[in-house]
């Protein structure tokens, strides 16, 4: 049986990651998985999860939204028992910390 559940566990973290990816930074055309601003996603037994996520910069004027967006979306999820989401600033968000995909979306590629 818990064969089953690791699986479903990896499962569950591709899911909210999925999730997560239909979530945008209202100022760049990307998604916020893309541009690195989710640092973790930790699911316990009870899935219930916590995401570990930074912002673009400390003033940015979603500050409040995005993570209430991040945490309402992925309490939604059916096998979601509960989510957090945690702010830090460390490390600071660079662009290092984009993905190609995003580098490539901004012509930084």
């Amino acid at each position: 049986m818990e064969a089953d559940t690791e699986i479903d566990m990896a499962e569950l973290g591709e899911k909210i990651i999925e999730v997560i990816k239909t979530i945008y930074d209202p100022e760049i055309p990307v998604d916020i998985y893309e541009l690195g601003l989710i640092y973790d996603v930790f699911i316990n037994e009870d899935r219930e999860v916590k995401i570990l996520m930074t912002l673009t910069t400390p003033n940015c004027p979603v500050a409040e939204s995005l993570p209430m967006e991040v945490e309402e979306k992925v309490k939604s999820m059916k096998m979601v028992t509960d989510a957090e989401v945690e702010i830090t600033f460390d490390p600071p968000w660079s662009q290092e910390l984009m993905s190609d995909e995003a580098k490539l979306e901004l012509g930084m590629l």
